[in-house]
Parts: structure tokens; sequence; C-alpha cells
């Protein structure tokens, strides 16, 4: 596979990286509860982890990745804020933010499966992504 594709790939993964920490950010300022609003700075900085193997990943090819439009980042945003604009509960804000990472996994889990000559090192990098998903639902379930 050609490494453009395989930059094009993880670039994906890169986007759904930047919409879930700034999904975080809008949303933590509005969670009351200690323990949640922990669980969601913790998953902000496991994402920053992530994000930071594939700009290094980028780095090394002299590449930018293509970070999320203004348009997506609007629409992001105003959905968040609709949603949480008459009910700020924990079951409510875990609810939708668990439906962000399935969206995730499902995104990691078409790539790994229609693209089996992935280069290693990106293929890792999205399997790391697509746990980590799994690892929030599972942390998020106790607030619903």
């Amino acid at each position: 596979m050609e490494e453009k594709e395989n930059l094009a790939l993880l670039n994906k993964i890169h986007k759904g990286l930047v919409m879930g920490m700034e999904s975080i950010s809008v949303i933590t300022p509005k969670v009351g509860d200690r323990n949640f609003r922990d669980d969601l700075n913790y998953q902000y900085n496991e994402y920053g982890k992530v994000l930071d193997k594939i700009d290094r990943k980028f780095e090394t090819v002299g590449v930018e990745p293509q970070d999320t439009t203004p348009g997506e980042k609007v629409m992001g945003w105003t959905t968040l804020q609709m949603n949480t604009i008459a009910d700020k509960s924990n079951n409510k804000i875990s609810e939708m933010l668990i439906r962000g990472n399935t969206m995730g996994i499902i995104e990691g889990r078409e790539i790994l499966n229609q693209h089996p000559n992935l280069d290693g090192e990106i293929k890792g990098i999205i399997n790391e992504f697509i746990q980590l998903q799994e690892s929030n639902i599972e942390k998020l379930k106790t607030y619903l």
C-alpha cells in the first residue's frame, strides 16, 4: 500500500481524535460530577497521546495532517450545545460520548478490515485508537 494512501487513512483517525478532544473540551465545563470530569480529562489526555503519535508519523514524511473543517467544528459544537441545553445529566452526556466513541470504533475497524496491507505502524496506531474508544465506552457506561 502506498504511503500516501496509508497517511490518508491515518488522517481519518486524526480527525476523529481532534473532534473527540474538541467535544470533551465543550462538554467538560457542563459536567457537575467531579469524578466524571476527571474521567473526561483522562480521556482527553489519552486522545492527545495517540494524536501525538499520529503527528510524529506525519512529521517523519514532511506532511501536515488535514484538520477538521471549520464547518465540521461548528456542526459538532452546535450539536453538543443543542443536546445539552436542556439536559446536562451524566446520563445524557455519557450517552452522547458513547455514540461518538462507537463511531470511532466503526471507522477504525472499517479501515483495518478494508485495508489489510496497511503499514504496520499505522495499523498499530489505529488499533490503539480502537482500544481507547472501547475503554472509554466501558468507563462511560458507569455514568448512564
